[in-house]
């Protein structure tokens, strides 16, 4: 087995500690399980949140309980509610989230998202 095969196993997230990060408002405390070119995480924004960065990183964002609007820099905006994902792939666009209520997410990551050039 290699060091980027995932064997088997259970994710019990209240025993993965929170990590706090700021928003522009508000807050982000996230659970990170980190694997060889995989990241996968529980997000949960405060009432308030607005990130403070634009992101360019791809991911798999599940809306597991509330409400956010992903924002792309373009002023486009989505509004996810809880059951709806969106995919985006490594530098196609620029985007943030934002939330009133507050949001629960699933984010996944990782090297499987990274941009091919034609």
């Amino acid at each position: 087995m290699n060091n980027r095969n995932i064997p088997f196993q259970t994710i019990n997230w209240a025993t993965i500690p929170k990590t706090e990060h700021k928003g522009e408002t508000g807050i982000a405390y996230w659970q990170t399980l980190q694997y060889a070119g995989l990241r996968i995480r529980l997000v949960e924004y405060s009432k308030g949140y607005v990130a403070d960065h634009w992101c360019k990183k791809g991911h798999i964002v599940h809306c597991l309980e509330g409400d956010f609007v992903s924002e792309l820099n373009d002023g486009e905006k989505y509004t996810l509610i809880k059951g709806m994902t969106y995919v985006v792939t490594d530098d196609l666009s620029s985007h943030r989230s934002t939330t009133v209520n507050g949001v629960k997410l699933l984010i996944i990551d990782g090297d499987f998202l990274q941009k091919i050039n034609d």
